[in-house]
């Protein structure tokens, strides 16, 4: 095959996985049919099969890094739309992401040290609790590597919407609030759609929590940068 025309083959292959990968979780809902882990297992998969170079794949797929630009502003209609919630319950979610938010970068950096990894590394696995776009550009301004963020963002977010299921049985947690903050805050994306599941008031404030995060998140990059 032309080379010119790999790039190209990467992106079909890429989307036609994901839009069957979608269509396999609507009949099957199970954590190993997820869109997000099908996907990046099977291009994984073929991609070692072809001994393709990840630099051979980004040509032909950074036009999908490109539109989480678009995604990240679109965040910000959840912040509007629950601005009633944010004025009445501002001090509690305040408290909640500033706490689940240094909870999640203290016990990353704690895991990835005692990993022994780089501190370039370690920098990548701050975020992993915080949805892709605002993680992906968390790791680019402290200088880390966007690639082992995004594959620690899916699966946080796997993990945590499995095992949020399993807490929200077992915690004595009757407060809609309080289940949706727990995984909006654990399982970003991934759980806010599981959230959404138990009831609207649920999802609405995983969503809203997991921006807020996002947010959280951004603002302290300055702050890690500058104390580099």
């Amino acid at each position: 095959m032309r080379s010119e025309l790999l790039p190209v083959v990467w992106a079909a292959v890429t989307v036609g996985l994901y839009l069957l990968a979608h269509r396999l979780h609507r009949h099957h809902a199970r954590l190993w049919t997820s869109p997000l882990l099908l996907t990046w297992a099977c291009c994984f998969a073929l991609a070692l099969a072809l001994h393709a170079s990840y630099r051979n794949y980004l040509r032909g797929t950074h036009w999908l890094l490109a539109l989480l630009g678009p995604a990240t502003m679109a965040f910000a209609m959840p912040i509007f739309e629950q601005r009633q919630l944010i004025r009445r319950h501002w001090p509690v979610l305040l408290a909640g992401v500033l706490t689940g938010s240094t909870l999640g970068f203290g016990s990353s950096w704690l895991f990835a040290r005692w990993l022994g990894l780089s501190t370039g590394q370690c920098l990548s696995m701050l975020p992993r609790s915080v949805t892709t776009p605002f993680a992906l550009d968390f790791a680019r301004k402290v200088g880390g590597t966007p690639e082992l963020t995004a594959t620690c963002v899916v699966v946080t977010g796997l993990l945590g919407a499995s095992l949020g299921q399993w807490l929200v049985s077992w915690l004595p947690l009757r407060s809609a609030f309080a289940r949706g903050a727990l995984f909006g805050m654990g399982a970003h994306t991934v759980g806010t759609a599981k959230a959404r599941e138990l009831g609207e008031l649920e999802g609405s404030v995983a969503g809203l929590t997991m921006v807020l995060a996002g947010l959280c998140c951004l603002l302290a990059a300055p702050v890690l940068v500058w104390l580099r």
